[in-house]
């Protein structure tokens, strides 16, 4: 029959395996609790300069000599990225419109990203030629271990494809890592360098930059975990059994 945990003395225990994502899920609370708690103070904190995040992000983009990115808006809700393909800037609705600190922070952060793209930063380059690979491995990693292990009785084939799927998935986060912690850096040097912000609303912006850093460290580490459970509990290429 399938197992699925342990007996001790008489009563029944998960898997230990589950443990680690149990951690990694409670990393990513904690991760998402900082960064939503930053966020939330320098929203409500204007900057002396009284610019929004997309006119930050136009002397941003310009002071670096760059002029073929755009600075879009997005609709309410939407998230704050750049597009390499498109050479877009997008700003959420409020950090496109507000003056808050964090709408400064978030657009030289998303700068950032262009600056890497146009200095061909090499990590930022081989994450870009990830996404269609990885896109394709984490919407099938799961189903396939699930179809190896209950639709097909334990295929070890199935099982570790889709193992190694889930793999290419978490080397996408680790490489995620550096580039956002390198585009944060070019950040806080900017907003240092032509004063968009003052000395006090700089250190909340690098308060907002540094929390959300945090939620793809978070996230990475929740993959690794899941990932030494799918080991763990599936790399041998089938289920342990009683």
């Amino acid at each position: 029959m399938p197992y699925y945990g342990y007996y001790f003395n008489g009563y029944y225990s998960l898997d230990p395996s589950y443990l680690l994502v149990l951690i990694g899920g409670v990393i990513c609370i904690i991760a998402s609790v900082w960064v939503n708690a930053a966020m939330k103070k320098y929203n409500g904190i204007q900057n002396a300069r009284g610019i929004t995040g997309a006119e930050a992000a136009e002397r941003i983009l310009m002071d670096a000599g760059i002029y073929d990115v755009r600075v879009e808006c997005l609709p309410k809700g939407g998230g704050d990225h750049y597009d390499p393909r498109s050479k877009t800037v997008r700003l959420s609705y409020e950090n496109y419109n507000y003056t808050t600190v964090t709408a400064v922070a978030v657009a030289a952060h998303e700068c950032g990203h262009a600056c890497q793209h146009h200095e061909n930063y090499m990590p930022l380059s081989l994450r870009t030629s990830m996404v269609p690979v990885v896109n394709l491995a984490s919407k099938w990693a799961i189903p396939l271990i699930v179809i190896g292990v209950i639709v097909l009785n334990s295929n070890p084939i199935f099982i570790q494809v889709g193992i190694w799927a889930f793999l290419l998935a978490v080397l996408f986060q680790l490489v995620t890592l550096p580039v956002e912690f390198n585009a944060s850096r070019r950040a806080m040097a900017v907003l240092e360098r032509n004063g968009l912000l003052g000395m006090q609303e700089q250190q909340g912006a690098r308060k907002v930059l540094t929390a959300a850093a945090m939620t793809y460290v978070a996230a990475a580490a929740y993959s690794v975990f899941e990932l030494l459970r799918l080991i763990l509990q599936f790399g041998g290429g089938s289920r342990k059994r009683d």
